[in-house]
């Protein structure tokens, strides 16, 4: 998912083009995502100090990338990747970092097993306007248990999708669990341009970390 002028740029459009004409669903996109919009995914996380940081759906490794040339000591990295293919990649792109696959609705779980929980951040590549509701509506409930007070949760939208009903109803229901509305920030330096959210958990906000 890194920008094709990068050195693996094009096995990584190749591989997520193949993934989504298996899988199109879950991948949700046709080209690997720029490396503008995988700045202005990590710019609001506080990398360089120690803290726990999750990437769901980390597919060829844009989001990834971004994440590790940032990362400090102490901070504790993991990816969850549904894709064996695209876990099979992240590892042999970044061997140092814990990449499992296993689905986002299990994120609690993972995060609690790997004493991760609770998560400072979590980014997020999924393609929710796609993905089935009932396991949209899963992976928002385990990233509002997951969370700690004040953590962060990033995702992004299409351009051309943000106006669609369940684009809309995920952002309703993201900003409900976390106690308000994201930031937003406009990616015109991507195919297609991206709108970047990040909702911060409110301290008190319903269901805070258990």
């Amino acid at each position: 998912m890194r920008d094709a002028s990068n050195g693996q740029g094009i096995r990584e459009h190749v591989l997520l083009f193949s993934r989504f004409l298996r899988s199109p669903r879950t991948v949700g996109a046709v080209t690997a995502s720029s490396r503008a919009l995988a700045d202005a995914m990590v710019r609001d996380l506080d990398l360089g100090h120690p803290g726990r940081i999750i990437e769901l759906g980390p597919g060829t490794g844009a989001f990834t990338s971004a994440i590790v040339d940032g990362l400090g000591a102490g901070t504790e990295f993991l990816a969850i990747d549904i894709d064996s293919e695209f876990v099979k990649q992240i590892q042999k792109r970044f061997p140092a970092i814990d990449c499992v696959c296993a689905s986002a609705e299990n994120l609690e779980a993972i995060a609690r097993d790997r004493g991760l929980w609770p998560v400072d951040h979590i980014v997020s590549g999924l393609p929710f306007v796609s993905l089935p509701q009932p396991m949209t509506k899963q992976i928002l409930e385990g990233v509002q248990h997951s969370l700690r007070p004040g953590g962060t949760f990033t995702t992004f939208q299409y351009v051309h999708g943000y106006g669609l009903p369940s684009a809309i109803a995920f952002r309703r229901a993201m900003s409900e669990k976390l106690g308000g509305p994201p930031r937003v920030r406009l990616v015109l330096r991507n195919i297609p341009p991206a709108l970047v959210l990040t909702w911060q958990k409110a301290e008190e906000s319903k269901g805070a970390a258990r």
